[in-house]
């Protein structure tokens, strides 16, 4: 069966299954407090849905919850990488607050506090399918218990296209739904691992998409290839949103949906070169739609910035729980809450973000530190070694067993890298493969695609300094380890990736030792 027959039998089903759902159960009042949905998509970027003005990726759901809530212009992740994201998503604290958290393959230290626990200890029914919080061991940091409650995973779809993951996401909440005690409310992450590489190779040509149909930014070679593999991409985001659909019409015939906060984002940017694992907006801004007809007034897009620390603190305010003194992010409910758009809260106009390790892509697990301030008018990034490749660099196996490692394997990369493209596209290929110097700072109104750095430009010193100095406050006032101390904690913290054999990537192998465990392993899926 091809793909375009593949797609449109999943659709069959998806429809079949939506239409088998039946009513709640008789003597399940809805709760008093609000249930929450919060579905978690993985590596997708702000502007690839149809609300923030994609002509590629279709996302009639997502447009739904913006068009019945509220539609966030200028909200950031806290970092570019999955494992770090999510641990800030639940403890509502920046990566370098958050140790061994703060890694890809880390843990998460038993003393932050995690929503879902304070959720699920104040009577909320907790669980999750699809990726929850990871990858990483989270029993090695003390937790007693898992940190999105029970999974639900079991329920598969028959048939899939390539790349797509095989979990029925919507039939798995629907089990979870029917485990939920009489009159509880809901905690559900569905964290949906699509867009997540790898795709099926043309499939968002073949489901009738259009190559003219793309924006490509300035930072990538405009080509045919390039274009399709863009189409790849929203194909994938399509399928989360046809699962929250289902997620939805089940609430709906549930008569509880309007009283569900639904939060729809993302961890992180897409899987391409200079998106994922980096600190420009194509690696940390994020699409977010948030629905709660009880509580919050309806289309309206808001410009205040809004970080992933904000996210714990929301949920717990909106059960009516008190949020913990270590969460460093404020709720979002006064802006939810209130009847006006646009600008808020004026003191909401900056996002902070960082990077430490996200592959194992150097030498002795060296990480790639990077901290950033993004204001309306700048993005000012310090990278704390550019001595050091930021994407790996071109001879180090990384542990996804490619060069140039903290950049996922695409059809983008592998054309990026073809030395003949390196010499065509060669601006290109600096911007997405080359090193970096010590300050980056871009115009982002007059250069939406930061590529032309500012830092060294007479012109702009007394903003670079400026920002710099706001940037170093901050980090200084919320405990960042790098400004209290020529300390490294980062490369020590063990990288929990099995690849085979039991070997795991950690400091406490010398680098013979995982080149022989890469090797074994390179039969292997990552």
């Amino acid at each position: 069966m091809n793909a375009p027959a593949l797609f449109f039998h999943t659709l069959s089903t998806v429809l079949l299954t939506t239409a088998f759902l039946c009513a709640a159960e008789p003597g399940n009042d809805p709760p008093s407090r609000p249930n929450i949905l919060f579905a978690l998509a993985d590596d997708q970027s702000w502007l690839d849905t149809s609300a923030t003005g994609s002509a590629t990726a279709r996302t009639p759901t997502f447009d739904r919850v913006a068009k019945e809530g509220v539609l966030f212009s200028h909200s950031f992740a806290t970092c570019p990488s999955c494992t770090p994201s999510r641990s800030s998503i639940l403890t509502g604290r920046h990566i370098w607050q958050l140790e061994q958290a703060g890694v890809l393959y880390g843990t998460i230290p038993a003393k932050y506090p995690l929503c879902s626990h304070l959720l699920e200890d104040a009577g909320y029914h907790v669980g999750f399918t699809g990726k929850g919080w990871g990858p990483g061991d989270w029993k090695v940091g003390g937790l007693k218990r898992p940190p999105l409650g029970a999974e639900y995973n079991d329920k598969r779809m028959a048939s899939v296209p390539g790349g797509i993951d095989e979990r029925d996401y919507a039939a798995n909440f629907e089990a979870f739904l029917e485990k939920r005690p009489a009159n509880a409310p809901f905690f559900f992450w569905f964290g949906c691992t699509e867009p997540h590489r790898v795709y099926e190779d043309g499939i968002g040509l073949r489901s009738g998409k259009k190559l003219e149909d793309v924006s490509v930014p300035k930072f990538w070679p405009d080509t045919p290839l390039v274009r399709s593999d863009l189409l790849d991409y929203a194909f994938e985001i399509e399928w989360m949103d046809a699962h929250l659909q289902r997620m939805l019409e089940r609430l709906e015939s549930m008569g509880e949906l309007d009283n569900t906060l639904v939060v729809v984002t993302s961890d992180n940017g897409m899987p391409f070169p200079r998106a994922k694992v980096n600190l420009y907006d194509w690696g940390v801004r994020m699409p977010l739609a948030i629905r709660w007809p009880k509580a919050i007034p309806a289309d309206r897009t808001l410009d205040d910035f809004t970080s992933h620390i904000d996210l714990a603190p929301t949920f717990l305010d909106a059960a009516g729980i008190a949020v913990p003194a270590q969460m460093a992010g404020q709720s979002l409910l006064p802006l939810l809450k209130s009847q006006a758009a646009g600008i808020i809260e004026p003191s909401r106009d900056r996002a902070h973000f960082a990077l430490e390790r996200h592959t194992w892509c150097r030498p002795n697990g060296a990480t790639y530190p990077i901290r950033g301030l993004r204001t309306r008018d700048y993005l000012y990034l310090r990278n704390e070694k550019p001595d050091r490749w930021p994407t790996g660099g071109p001879t180090f196996v990384s542990s996804n067993k490619t060069f140039h490692g903290d950049v996922d394997g695409c059809p983008t990369k592998t054309f990026m890298l073809d030395p003949k493209n390196q010499e065509r596209y060669s601006a290109a290929f600096d911007l997405c493969f080359g090193k970096r110097p010590a300050e980056e700072l871009y115009d982002v109104r007059n250069d939406p695609d930061q590529i032309v750095n500012l830092a060294a430009d007479p012109n702009h010193q007394e903003t670079k300094k400026r920002l710099e100095a706001e940037l170093n406050a901050y980090l200084k006032k919320t405990g960042d380890p790098r400004r209290e101390s020529d300390e490294d904690p980062w490369e020590s913290y063990v990288y929990r990736q099995i690849i085979g054999f039991g070997a795991t990537f950690n400091a406490s192998l010398s680098e013979d030792e995982r080149e022989a465990a890469r090797r074994r392993a390179a039969h292997k899926p990552e």
